[in-house]
């Protein structure tokens, strides 16, 4: 097995797929990191891989996938001792799966859509019809969150991914733990696991300094 893990650590789909290895205990994983201002995403050797030039990407001897939620549930599927990360019963799979599709096209949309202008044009500070989305997304969470984990008495790769979109998105708008005590209390929970100390904290430090140093030139450009 030659497991090599294509990787941008401020990514937050990215560090959903590293808890994951660390939450599955697999070793020896190949860690690339590729550095997209530089472009190294459009080169033609990765281009030839994932032709969506997208991080994270997954190489797994000679087969190679991307999107992260796709990532881990490969993980799960063939390097778990069992399927508690990612259940195979059909009610539980979809539950977990439904958490996914909205990490994806909610939580993490709405924060690419707000770090994005700031990170990648000429955008001097987050625009406010994104930042009032944020809210929108806590309440879902909060309202999602009636058992143990996201998805049900034991945590998943939905908590995984949710939680590595989540801590991002609190970066910009502070969670109140007021207004959201389930959603503090998972995330809370979440922290606690090594997972989340190995993948996720370390990193989402460096996603808290891209964050203030992009705003901090742009404001001095004003």
């Amino acid at each position: 097995m030659v497991l090599t893990l294509y990787k941008k650590d401020t990514s937050p789909p990215s560090r959903a797929v590293l808890m994951t290895i660390h939450a599955l205990q697999i070793p020896d994983v190949k860690l690339i990191n590729v550095h997209l201002p530089d472009g190294e995403q459009f080169t033609e050797e990765y281009l030839k891989m994932n032709p969506q030039h997208t991080v994270p990407m997954l190489k797994d001897d000679d087969f190679i996938i991307w999107d992260s939620h796709a990532i881990c549930g490969y993980l799960v599927s063939k390097y778990g001792n069992d399927d508690s990360l990612y259940p195979t019963d059909p009610k539980k799979r979809a539950s977990v799966d439904q958490r996914l599709h909205f990490d994806s096209g909610v939580l993490f949309n709405t924060l690419k859509a707000t770090v994005a202008p700031v990170l990648y044009t000429d955008d001097k500070d987050f625009r406010p019809e994104n930042l009032a989305k944020f809210k929108e997304c806590y309440d879902f969470m909060e309202k999602f969150l009636t058992k143990s984990w996201l998805a049900g008495d034991e945590v998943t790769i939905a908590d995984i991914c949710c939680v590595s979109t989540i801590s991002s998105m609190n970066e910009i708008v502070p969670i109140d733990d007021k207004q959201y005590p389930k959603l503090t209390d998972w995330w809370r929970k979440c922290s606690e696991q090594e997972f989340y100390k190995k993948g996720n904290a370390p990193n989402i430090l460096l996603f808290r300094e891209l964050i203030k140093n992009k705003l901090a030139e742009k404001q001095r450009t004003v």
